[in-house]
């Protein structure tokens, strides 16, 4: 299918002049700055907090785009992969008329960011094993459909979506595919990054708050064509990542094999968890998971979920969203951790012996 991204942008997004920073004009790192009206002196701690960051985090990019093998101008980074679903709203479709296609159950910041961006939505929910309906998303898609937000491995239900199923959509669909790959790290499917150049529709997203144990930093990752990622730098604020964030994250990415440590620790644990699990009568099903959680189906989610918050073990309950009714979402602990869970799990099991499935 015939991709133009002149046509799918916002009209005025093709003439707008970006805002121009002092460090746009000039990048050195040597010199009396006197251009940006910063504080000459160190932040009130002593520290050197008063220059302004990199607008474009190059060194993180050059850094990142062997890692990830992708160009450094393929690469956008955001405040959270948030930021990234926000302007691709902002640049893609026009409030009050064009609309994105949801395919619940999915990750709730698709939804949030069309609704603040007055952006229809319109969905096609996933199978009951949480699995792409292609026929059916190709046929719900409309003149006015911009972007179709794909999660994989899902959120709530943890699972990878079947990659023929996403090439069916990426082949038979002219707007935008986002890949939303927050977990890929925890998957056994490769990621889609390698399919950038195959299509020029396709944007990739991930973050550094999961496998990179990032979350507070807030620094997510775009990956898709240099002709789009001149549009989300074109659109997106100035400074959009602290100094001090981009000094973290070049520190992480000097430890890039330390992450594999820390995945492969989590997912010995998803492991155990699940096989325990398994074991405590009121658990009638765990989803398969390519992710650092586990979808578990139990008879009463709400009540369940109540006791281990008293508890003080904080589990995330589904029960209203599509298709996950009487669900937990858990994450992987440590080893201690997860040991509390299942004790506790276990001690409300024998406070509702009575309790029908």
């Amino acid at each position: 299918m015939a991709f133009d991204i002149k046509k799918l942008l916002r009209p005025h997004i093709l003439s707008i002049k970006p805002y121009s920073s002092a460090r746009d004009e000039y990048s050195g790192k040597e010199g009396i700055f006197l251009d940006a009206n910063e504080n000459p002196y160190s932040a009130p701690t002593g520290e050197a907090f008063n220059r302004y960051p990199d607008p474009y985090q190059h060194l993180i990019k050059e850094r990142l785009g062997p890692i990830k093998g992708v160009g450094k101008e393929q690469i956008f980074l955001g405040n959270g992969s948030d930021e990234a679903i926000d302007l691709l709203m902002r640049a893609f479709c026009v409030p009050g008329k064009d609309n994105v296609l949801l395919l619940p159950p999915t990750y709730g910041m698709y939804e949030v960011s069309a609704s603040i961006n007055d952006i229809a939505i319109k969905r096609v929910s996933l199978t009951e094993d949480f699995q792409l309906k292609p026929k059916e998303i190709l046929e719900a898609v409309d003149e006015h459909t911009k972007i179709i937000f794909i999660c994989s491995p899902n959120n709530p239900s943890g699972n990878k979506m079947r990659r023929s199923d996403i090439l069916a959509i990426l082949n038979g669909f002219e707007g935008l595919v986002v890949i939303d790959e927050a977990y890929v790290d925890f998957s056994d499917e490769p990621s889609f990054t390698t399919e950038l150049n195959e299509f020029p529709n396709l944007l990739v997203m991930q973050t550094f708050s999961k496998a990179w144990g990032l979350a507070n930093l807030r620094i997510g990752m775009a990956f898709a064509s240099a002709e789009i990622i001149r549009v989300l730098n074109l659109i997106k604020p100035p400074y959009n990542i602290s100094g001090l964030t981009q000094e973290r994250v070049l520190a992480s990415l000097e430890n890039a094999e330390k992450v594999k440590e820390v995945v492969a620790s989590i997912l010995k644990e998803r492991e155990v968890l699940e096989k325990s699990l398994k074991r405590i009568p009121l658990v009638q099903k765990i989803y398969p998971s390519h992710a650092n959680f586990l979808l578990v189906k139990v008879p009463a989610a709400k009540e369940m979920y109540d006791y281990l918050t008293r508890e003080k073990i904080i589990v995330r309950d589904r029960s209203k969203v599509t298709l996950c009714d009487n669900c937990l979402r858990i994450t992987v602990g440590t080893q201690d951790e997860n040991r509390r869970l299942l004790e506790a799990m276990s001690e409300f099991q024998s406070l509702v012996k009575t309790l029908k499935p």
